[in-house]
């Protein structure tokens, strides 16, 4: 994801000589040909994350249009006074991309673990936040983020996600997507983890059990028609997300369903209101948290009167 967003924002910065992109001392191999051709559009500013922040708003309050780089937990847990205070208060055109959401560098341990950035950044206003579930994702949320003036939180996967091998004609980003049809149950997701959904749903299919997908590139502001539309069609609606399940993209879903009585039941599927003490692979943590293919499965087995395996 990482590389097909960025390859479209070389495209847009040699058109736009005021788009800007700075690193925060990463993506050296990733960023080479944008250094190499663009050297006056780059900036590495070095661990010095917060100073980072301050810097694109002070270039965005001056006409530029801000592009800041960093693994997902150093661009916002770190700095988010600078967000708070410089960039969404002065609606400052920059846009946050953070890589490796989730457990994507579960390997280097807890302190690298992206699990509750969406939570913390949409309690901010004016802020804006985009999870690509794919390649084809990650282009349009560079082209929509690059195109729409004010601040945006880019979460983009680090894993090797290709694209889903479905038509998506006349696709809005700011809408939902229907990526498989059901009738009586609905599973709500976000970002890179739409593999494990697609997995369990076709597991379940095997066990007669039909489960619709409908993917949120747009978590803030999300799709209200579309979730209220659906809490009077189905009867049991999942959210899913590699992230807390306190404050994250089922509680925003949540919201939006409590402003009306409807008749579905919503469940939340994330991670428990604890950290995960172990490293190791995003599969493998995944896998532990539950939030795997067969995790998914087991919940809607569980909550359909049928006992998980």
């Amino acid at each position: 994801m990482r590389e097909t967003f960025f390859t479209e924002l070389y495209e847009i910065a040699k058109k736009d000589k005021n788009v800007i992109l700075i690193t925060g001392d990463l993506g050296y191999g990733l960023f080479d040909k944008f250094r190499k051709d663009l050297s006056g559009q780059f900036i590495n500013a070095g661990i010095a994350e917060q100073n980072m922040i301050s810097i694109a708003t002070g270039m965005a309050l001056e006409g530029k249009k801000v592009f800041v780089y960093s693994i997902a937990n150093f661009p916002t847990f770190r700095c988010l006074e600078q967000i708070r205070n410089d960039v969404a208060y002065h609606k400052a055109n920059v846009k946050i991309i953070s890589a490796g959401v989730g457990f994507d560098y579960g390997t280097l341990g807890f302190s690298h673990h992206a699990t509750e950035d969406i939570a913390i950044i949409r309690a901010i206003p004016e802020i804006s936040i985009i999870s690509p579930c794919d390649l084809f994702e990650a282009k349009i949320a560079a082209e929509y983020s690059y195109k729409n003036n004010g601040p945006f939180y880019i979460r983009l996967g680090k894993g090797k996600n290709g694209n889903m091998e479905i038509k998506r004609n006349n696709f809005d980003i700011k809408k939902a997507f229907e990526i498989r049809k059901g009738k009586k149950i609905a599973m709500f997701t976000t970002g890179s983890i739409i593999n494990e959904v697609i997995k369990a749903t076709e597991n379940l299919q095997k066990q007669s059990i039909d489960v619709a997908i409908y993917n949120f590139a747009m978590i803030k502001p999300i799709d209200k028609e579309f979730i209220l539309d659906s809490m009077e069609k189905f009867d049991i609606i999942f959210t899913l997300e590699e992230h807390r399940i306190c404050g994250g993209f089922g509680s925003a879903v949540c919201e939006v369903a409590a402003e009306k009585s409807k008749k579905a039941r919503i469940i939340k599927i994330g991670l428990k209101d604890d950290f995960t003490f172990v490293s190791g692979s995003p599969d493998y943590l995944r896998h532990i948290n539950e939030i795997d293919s067969k995790g998914i499965e087991n919940i809607i087995l569980e909550y359909t009167g049928r006992k998980g395996k």
